[in-house]
């Protein structure tokens, strides 16, 4: 199935959809490149068509530490869209990725241009990747501090 058929791009009508995709480039990305770090300039995101990448956290005295995976048809970097406009965390590669990527600053353009377009993208990026993404930290979170012996995915997510 292509990244088309189901994700971040299925959440768009046709309209939108179509003219988000006249944005976008491919790209390829072999497996172990660093994509963006922390902290850094965020002035691009991506769809990915294929393989796997990996958002990470730097943690003081722990070194890095993964809080989430994403494959097929999943957003790649919602910072873009809001200012400061810098990564909340960094992401590698895990496996050789194919992907749609995406210089943000036209898209901004024209969802400041087109508010239907703005906020159909808008609300994909917020309810597909940060809501997400928040639940995906927080159950990591809670694997790593939670009490000895339970997990979040044991508590169905929720804290015990």
């Amino acid at each position: 199935m292509t990244a088309e058929g189901h994700g971040f791009l299925s959440a768009l009508s046709s309209e939108h959809r179509d003219r988000l995709l006249g944005f976008a480039s491919g790209v390829s990305l072999p497996a172990g490149v660093r994509i963006f770090e922390e902290g850094g300039a965020a002035d691009r995101f991506w769809i990915i068509r294929s393989g796997l990448v990996a958002l990470d956290v730097q943690e003081p005295g722990r070194g890095t530490t993964i809080v989430e995976t994403l494959g097929e048809g999943e957003l790649l970097g919602w910072s873009w869209l809001f200012e400061p406009y810098r990564w909340h965390l960094g992401a590698q590669t895990g496996r050789d990725v194919e992907a749609y990527e995406f210089d943000a600053y036209p898209v901004r353009a024209a969802i400041d241009e087109d508010p239907a377009f703005g906020l159909a993208v808008t609300r994909c990026v917020a309810a597909v990747a940060i809501g997400r993404r928040l639940r995906a930290a927080r159950t990591r979170l809670l694997d790593l501090y939670g009490p000895p012996g339970r997990t979040a995915a044991a508590a169905g997510g929720e804290a015990p």
